[in-house]
């Protein structure tokens, strides 16, 4: 039986990641952040399955303690500050976790002498304003403090390979989203929005940008790929992404007219408060390479995504199970 730890095992992939796992008989150990309530957010119906341990990707003896005493052979990087307005307000907490977290965790490897392979999440935020399609040789130009910290972990975690021949690669994740998705991130804010204006008529969904262009995906097939990644021969980097872009407008325009919510223009309000200090226009990932080595393939496309996303908060709404069909 292999042994994976996941850090951020609360949030939307870790807790998809732990489910894939769990599956494939493996023992997964979750790391979560101490806090005095032992929230486990996305992974509260994992508590029994899993062995979860308190820890701070930023501090290096926690880190070393915990793999010490599990001894994973994977690690999955996924714990990160990973709301990119947010980053502006917040550029050394952001930093601290998303690149010395990963320092943290390749040092600790490194002096263990240890053969455990590391994924680390990285973004599609790192292309920044180069023009899209973005593949993995794509020219980095990052936009926003999450993303330069993210391009450091990423740099770091290349340097770790090339200079101690470490197994740690990096998957370049373009935007993903499922049920579990936190509702302050624009695609949740939708399908949220669109199930609350169905029961109040005076219901405003708030909205910074409505042109700009993002490539969506589901969040358990890109776990998937995270995985695949892991059992590949060599360690190197892939992107993942389903090569198609739509704007926010779009994703709102299908959320409205599958949920038959009405005129989306009286409920949708653009708030220039919610902008960003300098915007990414357009990201739209060919993942070509981890088609043709890993034989990866996006299996849910962007129509199906916002439909399942709408479908669960408008039964989550409702009062009912968050899986009801509500049609």
């Amino acid at each position: 039986m292999k042994t994976a730890l996941i850090t951020g095992l609360a949030g939307m992939d870790g807790s998809h990641l732990a489910d894939l796992l769990l599956e494939k008989d493996y023992r997964v150990v979750g790391m979560i952040r101490r806090n005095a309530t032992r929230n486990l957010g996305n992974a509260a119906h994992l508590e029994e399955r899993v062995e979860i341990l308190e820890g701070d990707v930023t501090d290096f003896a926690s880190v070393m303690s915990i793999i010490q005493i599990t001894r994973p052979d994977e690690i999955y990087n996924l714990a990160a500050m990973s709301h990119v307005h947010t980053s502006f307000s917040q550029p050394i907490a952001t930093f601290a976790i998303d690149t010395i977290g990963v320092v943290n965790i390749l040092e600790s490897v490194r002096m263990l002498g240890t053969t455990t392979k590391i994924f680390q999440a990285s973004t599609s935020e790192l292309w920044g304003d180069s023009p899209p399609p973005q593949t993995e040789e794509t020219v980095m130009r990052p936009r926003s403090p999450y993303a330069i910290a993210k391009l450091a972990a990423h740099w770091m975690v290349r340097l770790y390979r090339e200079a101690y021949g470490m197994w740690c690669a990096a998957g370049i994740t373009h935007n993903h989203e499922s049920e579990r998705r936190g509702p302050l991130f624009v695609t949740r804010k939708i399908s949220m929005g669109v199930a609350r204006c169905l029961v109040d008529p005076n219901h405003k969904i708030h909205i910074g940008n409505l042109t700009a262009q993002r490539d969506w995906g589901y969040a358990p097939d890109y776990v998937r790929g995270f995985w695949m990644m892991l059992q590949h021969d060599q360690p190197t980097d892939f992107l993942f992404g389903t090569n198609e872009m739509h704007t926010v407008q779009e994703f709102i325009e299908e959320a409205f007219d599958y949920a038959r919510a009405g005129n989306w223009r009286e409920r949708v309000v653009v708030d220039q408060n919610l902008r960003r200090p300098a915007e990414v226009d357009a990201l739209q990932g060919d993942y070509t390479k981890a088609r043709e080595i890993l034989g990866w393939e996006p299996q849910v496309k962007f129509k199906e995504l916002v439909r399942r996303m709408v479908d669960h908060d408008i039964a989550l709404v409702r009062g009912g199970s968050a899986t009801a069909t509500w049609r």
